[in-house]
């Protein structure tokens, strides 16, 4: 059944190359595949999630931007995926911009869950991809979320930046959004055949313990492989183990949502 109001799930971490992007994508065709319309924003003025998902930025005239500057409700810039239940709010480059343009805008953190909240069409998920800093795009992200999921890339340097998003998101709660909560802390990159990810993934554990989801994303080149031909992996090669560990991490958000209901 759909719900009428999404849970809103923020991917962010400022630390390039954690698989957030990727992350955001599959995990996002995941719940569609399981039956859960899924909405993906696309709020990295890198694009992406959108070119991950086969869109060129620069074929459409109104996206993301035209939004967060008041130019176009959400509604409009929707655009449905290859795969059922699945839709994106495309980037563009012009995005990068915003934070010079909204300088003086009043409630300018707020303008993404404004823009959200007169949606007309209904999702159960809405999973928005943040771009690698802390800067207005993703405070935006995080007002207007529910929850923040990191991801953490099983390599040296795992927990560095992470003290700078913790900050955030505890001012973020104090002073703009109340509710927001930690969604989990996400292990991406795992090479189980090596001590360092072992480690790493203790260390996670160690500093964040039940917060860690229990799925944990592998290495895996079938995942490096499907943005190249514009898909996301459950498209690209169900088998795959990325594609089984991203369904695996949908269903176990699903379990969780469900113990909430309880």
């Amino acid at each position: 059944m759909i719900v009428v109001c999404p849970k809103i799930i923020s991917v962010s971490n400022q630390k390039g190359g954690v698989g957030k992007t990727t992350t955001s994508i599959n995990l996002g065709s995941s719940l569609a595949l399981l039956g859960k319309r899924t909405l993906l924003i696309d709020l990295d003025p890198q694009a992406n999630a959108t070119t991950g998902l086969g869109f060129n930025p620069d074929s459409f005239s109104s996206h993301i931007y035209h939004v967060m500057l008041g130019e176009k409700d959400a509604d409009s810039v929707i655009l449905e995926t290859k795969l059922r239940n699945f839709f994106i709010m495309s980037s563009h480059t012009d995005l990068v911009g915003v934070e010079v343009e909204l300088m003086d805008a009043p409630f300018r953190e707020r303008i993404l869950s404004r823009s959200l909240a007169g949606m007309t069409r209904e999702f159960d998920f809405i999973v928005i991809d943040c771009p690698p800093s802390l800067g207005l795009l993703t405070l935006n992200a995080l007002t207007a979320a529910h929850s923040l999921l990191v991801p953490v890339q099983c390599e040296y340097y795992a927990l560095e930046g992470l003290k700078s998003l913790m900050n955030t998101f505890r001012l973020v709660k104090k002073r703009l959004n109340p509710s927001l909560s930690i969604e989990g802390f996400l292990l991406t990159m795992f090479d189980s055949r090596t001590r360092l990810s072992h480690d790493i993934a203790e260390n996670v554990k160690a500093h964040f313990s039940s917060q860690v989801f229990r799925t944990m994303i592998p290495r895996n080149i079938r995942l490096c492989e499907a943005p190249s031909f514009g898909v996301p992996i459950c498209l690209y090669d169900i088998s795959s183990k990325g594609a089984q560990h991203y369904l695996m991490l949908a269903k176990e958000i699903l379990e969780m949502e469900a113990d909430h209901e309880v």
